[in-house]
C-alpha cells in the first residue's frame, strides 16, 4: 500500500464532484447526446436554470466539462475521458 495519498487528491475531488444526482443526471446525458445547452438540461431535468448553472460551474471546475459557445449559447461536452469510465461502472 503507498501511503502517498496526495496522488490520488485530483481523483477524489472528480468522485466528489460527481457525487451528486444532478451532476450524475447532466454528466451521463452529455455522454448520450454529445453536447447540451442549459435550456435542454433544463427541459429535461424540471429544475430552475440556475441550478443548473451551479452544478455546470462545479463540473467545469475539474475539467469534467467544457462549454463552447456558440453564438449566445453555450453548449456542453464532456472533457475528461476518465468520466465515461466510471458511468458505465456506476450506472
Amino acid at each position: 500500500m503507498d501511503n502517498n495519498y496526495k496522488q490520488y487528491e485530483e481523483t477524489a475531488e472528480l468522485l466528489k464532484v460527481l457525487a451528486h444526482p444532478i451532476r450524475l443526471c447532466i454528466v451521463s446525458g452529455l455522454l448520450e447526446v454529445g453536447s447540451c445547452n442549459v435550456s435542454k438540461m433544463q427541459n429535461c431535468l424540471g429544475v430552475p436554470q440556475s441550478t443548473i448553472s451551479q452544478h455546470l460551474q462545479k463540473l467545469k471546475s475539474v475539467g469534467i466539462i467544457i462549454g463552447e459557445r456558440n453564438g449566445l449559447e453555450v453548449f456542453y461536452k464532456i472533457a475528461d475521458e476518465r468520466v465515461e469510465t466510471i458511468i458505465k461502472a456506476l450506472l
